[in-house]
């Protein structure tokens, strides 16, 4: 028998989110052309749901197909409570109940919102939009969370990043059920790779501070003009006329970073817009950044994002 896929939509349901599931499941087909998964997609009742792109989709189960699901996933909602105040409305604590004991649950972004809120991620690792990272935080303390993953396997219970990180989910799931081959045929034929390395961190945008006229923020536009230079500091505290206590103090409660940390950051950002937008070699990349060697450059990008910098390069170059 098929596994049973259910797809539990919730308005106001983000589109793209609910429709990858259907999409990478119910291509997954054997040798013979025999389906491996059974998918359905579900409301709380057969109404159509209403999504944040600007059309409704029409469930073709009700909750009762809960009860029946081999992997229940809650795609991205905006729905009140579990995004909220942390609680679960009647009609959903009531479709959640039905679900049964060994059931395994994924969410893909928002959609840990729902799980959190049920119970099911408490004292587990989970991860969800970066966005959200912080109100989901506030809602929900007691879940380990981790908004640098594009995807977090905790066993019985998956969760995702947003929006596509949710293909790169359901992908794992393909090649942990059923083998690399048939993910990868999957993926061939949604035309997405495979595998990303990497994780949230590299799609998160890390705007430069705007300079004004107190505190740190003319040496920190000071500083990002010569990224490339020997910049420690003694010297960020002589320029801004602080002591180096003092300018540490004031830094850290303007950033929430130590100098050297919103340094380390800048000087990151700087060389991943190199390597976006430019065909510099890595080794002078890392020196432009102030990086030092092409060495530091790998390090740091191994462990800040998952990949090596011609890796980053290849999925980012633009034009």
């Amino acid at each position: 028998m098929p596994h049973v896929v259910v797809i539990l939509a919730l308005a106001p349901a983000i589109g793209y989110d609910l429709a990858i599931p259907p999409v990478i499941f119910g291509a997954a087909d054997d040798e013979n052309g025999v389906a491996h998964y059974d998918v359905r997609v579900c409301g709380l009742d057969r109404s159509p749901i209403v999504t944040t792109s600007g059309y409704a989709v029409v469930p073709g189960a009700g909750p009762e197909a809960l009860g029946e699901a081999d992997t229940v996933i809650v795609p991205g909602t905006r729905i009140g409570g579990p995004r909220t105040d942390g609680t679960v409305p009647g009609r959903l604590a009531e479709a959640l109940a039905t679900i049964r004991p060994g059931t395994r649950l994924m969410s893909i972004c928002t959609g840990a919102f729902v799980l959190a809120a049920a119970g099911f991620l408490d004292g587990r690792r989970a991860t969800t939009h970066w966005a959200y990272a912080d109100a989901f935080r506030t809602l929900y303390p007691q879940v380990d969370l981790d908004e640098q993953a594009l995807f977090v396997d905790a066993g019985n219970v998956l969760t995702s990043a947003g929006l596509a990180a949710g293909v790169d989910l359901c992908l794992h799931v393909l090649r942990r059920d059923v083998g690399s081959a048939t993910a990868n045929q999957v993926a061939r034929y949604c035309v997405v790779p495979p595998w990303r390395a990497g994780g949230q961190a590299q799609f998160i945008d890390r705007p430069v501070p705007v300079s004004g006229d107190d505190g740190t923020a003319p040496t920190r536009a000071w500083a990002l003009s010569r990224l490339h230079a020997d910049l420690d500091l003694p010297r960020m505290a002589a320029h801004a006329r602080m002591s180096v206590r003092t300018f540490s103090r004031r830094f850290k409660a303007e950033t929430g970073l130590t100098p050297g940390g919103w340094l380390r950051q800048e000087r990151m950002r700087h060389a991943r817009q190199l390597l976006e937008t430019t065909d510099l070699p890595v080794d002078r990349v890392a020196d432009a950044a102030g990086l030092g060697s092409p060495a530091a450059l790998r390090h740091h990008m191994r462990a800040e994002l998952g990949v090596a910098p011609l890796a980053y390069r290849r999925t980012f170059r633009t034009g």
